[in-house]
């Protein structure tokens, strides 16, 4: 599939979808690691993902994020933006989406999930729109259904947000 490419499948798809789950690092930001003298990571946020969260609940959806590390920053941000289940330290991202989809009351086909690197590869036959961010690896973006135009960390959550809500209108 090229970038931004928007298939009836994914039109399909992306209708039914009710919860949305993402990726941290490399997805909510643009992957890279920042460290304190101190030893604390620090995380880079997009604003416009931002906003695209807050409009995705402004429109009676929810969301998750399933991160392989523990950070109390990805829980500041989730507050902030109302994220309702956080899913951190989860090295298993298999079972840990399969137990979101069950404590969110919906299906799998009414689930999306944008992700960035190999752990990620594994989630996405799960859902039921798989999206690979443009600078993800190659099984990621080979596994999705939709990869896309912008990089993780710098608007691609929400890209995949906007194309997902002009689908229900």
């Amino acid at each position: 599939m090229t970038h931004g490419q928007l298939s009836p499948e994914v039109i399909t798809r992306a209708k039914k979808i009710k919860l949305l789950i993402m990726d941290c690092d490399g997805v909510m930001t643009d992957g890279r690691l920042y460290f304190t003298d101190g030893g604390e990571a620090v995380k880079v946020f997009h604003a416009r993902d931002g906003q695209g969260i807050v409009d995705w609940h402004s429109s009676g959806f929810r969301s998750g994020i399933i991160s392989g590390r523990n950070s109390k920053i990805v829980d500041l941000r989730a507050g902030q933006l109302g994220i309702e289940f956080v899913f951190q330290g989860h090295s298993d991202k298999v079972a840990a989406c399969k137990e979101l989809i069950v404590s969110a009351g919906v299906s799998p086909d009414e689930t999306a999930y944008i992700g960035d690197d190999t752990p990620d590869a594994v989630v996405m036959p799960l859902v039921g729109l798989a999206v690979a961010v443009a600078d993800a690896h190659d099984k990621v973006k080979a596994a999705a259904h939709y990869i896309t135009r912008l990089k993780g960390g710098r608007g691609a959550v929400r890209e995949l947000i906007d194309l997902i809500l002009a689908t229900k209108k």
